[in-house]
């Protein structure tokens, strides 16, 4: 196997990950997915150092740690900026993510989250003044995620073709 090609103990140890990576130890990974603790942290070692797992981080609940409001901000940066750009929004304070879209005319995606409007005023300011045109934002009621059920590997196969 070369290193970047993800065989189904790749998967499932993804998928174990992001069910909750802070309490599944190797040894419980091992016993899912049969193999050896060694072999799950030579795994991990390797989808690390392969940037398929890029980083390990807490899922925090803004609104219950005091930052009620959630915005996306659809933004329009000129195609060979809007990658270039993406460190340079995410210094922003209160900007927790940006995404790249390809399609359409808004591409960038900022999330940004505050206490009141007056902390996402000022956001949606700095990126005007960067050069970005800001073409629609909308308020986030809830976001939730759940681990990505094609790396389950003790998800039933789909007949469907």
């Amino acid at each position: 196997m070369t290193s970047n090609e993800i065989d189904d103990v790749d998967k499932a140890i993804l998928y174990a990950l992001q069910e909750d990576a802070r309490n599944m130890s190797s040894g419980d990974i091992a016993e899912r997915t049969g193999t050896s603790d060694s072999t799950v942290r030579k795994r991990i070692q390797r989808l690390e150092s392969d940037d398929v797992i890029k980083g390990y981080s807490a899922i925090v609940d803004y609104q219950k740690s005091g930052y009620p409001l959630r915005m996306l901000l659809y933004c329009t940066a000129s195609i060979p900026e809007r990658g270039k750009i993406i460190p340079d929004i995410l210094e922003i304070d209160g900007v927790v993510s940006v995404q790249e879209l390809v399609t359409g005319e808004q591409n960038l995606l900022v999330t940004a989250v505050g206490e009141t409007d007056d902390d996402i005023t000022p956001i949606a300011q700095e990126l005007l003044d960067m050069g970005l045109t800001v073409a629609d934002e909308v308020l986030v009621r809830t976001h939730e995620t759940t681990p990505f059920g094609k790396f389950d590997a003790s998800a039933p196969e789909s007949d469907d073709a």
